[in-house]
């Protein structure tokens, strides 16, 4: 697999980080993208000492054109890595007569960042990697977008970033049907939770809990055979299927007993 420039967002923390450190290595570009400059600045010096040349950019997925901007003119790329996002649950009722919910800011948020954002990052980097030559074997450049196993199923402790997560999927892997054709691999990531700052404060257990080092070398493995959905822990995700086929009432009979994800369980996230 060709990767000598590779653009990642989401890279000053988490799996962003972790990818990029993990790709880090003489003879290699790596264009990283996040909003924290101190942690990318710290990501980006970390890069550099396994001898990598970084160049770093703070943004926010959500700005269409911003991102537009700064992908289409990096030149040729041929990894890009769509990590950034943020996570969060429903709150718990405030009345005795209400139910769990998420605030209208947290739900708009959440498609923003994780679904308008991944467009934000792909869309302009379809358009670069149509515009460059076929390598060796055969393929203009290779996009990999993060899922998640929330995106199966419909799970009421999780409404939008379920939602968000479940449109990313079905994006990459059709629009890869088409894509493949051009020799651009579409790959989308469905993970279950990942040790990253962002769940460390999650007040549940966490089933398939995964080292978001171990994470990152199942994707680059997954992007090396072109898998087109790359799916880890396997046995959270078929029971997360087998979940989403059952009758509504039964699945949420379920779920509204499990300590996983319930309302109040999970930080409030930074909507800045």
């Amino acid at each position: 697999m060709k990767h000598d420039t590779v653009l990642i967002t989401g890279a000053s923390s988490g799996l962003g980080r972790s990818l990029a450190l993990t790709l880090a290595r003489p003879g290699r570009m790596l264009h990283l993208g996040g909003r924290n400059e101190t942690r990318l600045l710290e990501t980006a010096r970390a890069c550099i000492s396994r001898g990598a040349g970084v160049r770093i950019r703070l943004c926010d997925v959500t700005d269409q054109s911003g991102m537009e901007e700064w992908i289409q003119t990096l030149g040729p790329l041929d990894l890009v890595l769509a990590c950034a996002g943020i996570t969060g649950g429903t709150r718990k009722p405030t009345k005795p007569d209400s139910a769990p919910y998420e605030p209208d800011e947290q739900i708009r948020r959440f498609f923003a960042t994780n679904l308008d954002g991944v467009l934000n990052t792909v869309l302009p980097a379809l358009n670069v990697m149509q515009h460059q030559p076929r390598g060796a074997d055969g393929m203009r450049g290779r996009i990999c977008a993060i899922s998640s196993v929330a995106g199966l199923v419909s799970y009421p402790g999780t409404p939008s970033y379920g939602a968000a997560k479940a449109a990313v999927d079905r994006f990459m892997v059709a629009t890869g049907g088409n894509m493949r054709q051009a020799g651009i691999l579409l790959s989308s990531v469905v993970c279950g939770f990942l040790n990253t700052p962002m769940t460390a404060r999650n007040r549940f257990p966490m089933p398939g809990l995964t080292d978001v080092e171990n994470a990152s070398r199942r994707i680059l493995r997954g992007l090396r055979r072109n898998e087109r959905r790359i799916v880890f822990p396997l046995w959270l995700a078929a029971g997360s299927r087998f979940m989403d086929l059952l009758p509504i009432r039964l699945a949420e009979a379920y779920y509204i007993r499990q300590p996983t994800g319930s309302a109040g369980s999970m930080p409030e996230p930074d909507l800045s």
